[in-house]
C-alpha cells in the first residue's frame, strides 16, 4: 500500500495502537522514520523499536509503554508539519509543548532533532511533529 505522508502514518498507528491498548504496532520503515523512533525511545515517549529486513520494504516495530494504571505514556501527539502546508521554524521559534513538558520534533540540516536539542544548538528547520 502506497502511503502519501508516512510521517503521519507512523503517528496514526502509534495513537490508535495506544487507545486499543496493544503492546506493539509495526509499520513501513524509512529513516526519519526510524530517527524519530530512536527520539520517542529517548525521551521515554516508547519502549523500544526494531527495524527487521523483509521483502518489498523493511518493517519498523515500535513497543509501546504504558504506566502503572495501564494509560499509555503518550497523551497526545500530533503532525504539525504536512505535505500541504509545511512548518519551518527558526532557532528562537521552535515551538516549547505545554510549557516544556512535551517535545517537538524538528527535522534540520544536523539530523532529527528534538525542539529542546535544536535550540541548544542554535539551529531550526522543519517542525515534524508535538509530543506530549
Amino acid at each position: 500500500m502506497s502511503v502519501n505522508d508516512p510521517i503521519s502514518d507512523m503517528l496514526t498507528r502509534i495513537r490508535n495502537a495506544g487507545m486499543a491498548r496493544n503492546a506493539q504496532t509495526t509499520m513501513p520503515s524509512t529513516k526519519i522514520l526510524v530517527a524519530i523512533a530512536k527520539i520517542l525511545k529517548d525521551e521515554g515517549y516508547i519502549q523500544d523499536f526494531q527495524v527487521t529486513e523483509k521483502a518489498p520494504q523493511n518493517q519498523l516495530g515500535i513497543t509501546l509503554r504504558y504506566g502503572p494504571d495501564k494509560k499509555h505514556s503518550i497523551r497526545e501527539i500530533k503532525r504539525v508539519s504536512k505535505p500541504g502546508l509545511r512548518v519551518y521554524a527558526g532557532k528562537e521559534s521552535i515551538p516549547r509543548v505545554r510549557s516544556g513538558l512535551g517535545i517537538a520534533i524538528v527535522s534540520t540540516p544536523q539530523g532529527v532533532l528534538t525542539g529542546y536539542e535544536a535550540r541548544r544548538r542554535g539551529i531550526g528547520g522543519e517542525v515534524l511533529c508535538t509530543v506530549f
